[in-house]
């Protein structure tokens, strides 16, 4: 069975190119336009990876991150920030709310696959 990865992002651009990113590399791909989006999904989904943007409407990746970990179901699943932030602060609160890692826009696909083969087999 193929490992289930969620992308959330309110670009609809980002979100469609990493699906066929990870698409063509044998993930199935959920996807999700913010935060609340993605937790609504959750509740629902079976997810091994959730791949986040830290800038949305609604719920931001942060604020996302500090609510999964909150919740038994979800609390230990890996979560990669995928950003166009580059600022050490916001690195260090992503990481302390729980973050797994973070990838900066724009993406190489090879580099996406990496970092979500790193975290789920």
């Amino acid at each position: 069975m193929s490992k289930r990865v969620m992308i959330v992002d309110d670009s609809d651009v980002i979100r469609k190119m990493a699906t066929m990113v990870l698409g063509k590399s044998g993930y199935s791909v959920l996807e999700a336009v913010d935060g609340q989006d993605a937790l609504d999904k959750l509740r629902d989904s079976a997810i091994d990876l959730l791949i986040s943007d830290v800038n949305m409407p609604n719920l931001g990746g942060i604020e996302l991150i500090r609510q999964i970990r909150s919740d038994p179901d979800h609390r230990f699943m890996p979560v990669i920030l995928l950003t166009s932030e580059s600022q050490p602060d916001k690195r260090i609160e992503a990481k302390a709310a729980g973050m797994t890692g973070w990838l900066v826009k724009p993406f190489m696909p090879a580099q996406l696959i990496a970092a979500v083969k790193r975290l789920v087999r």
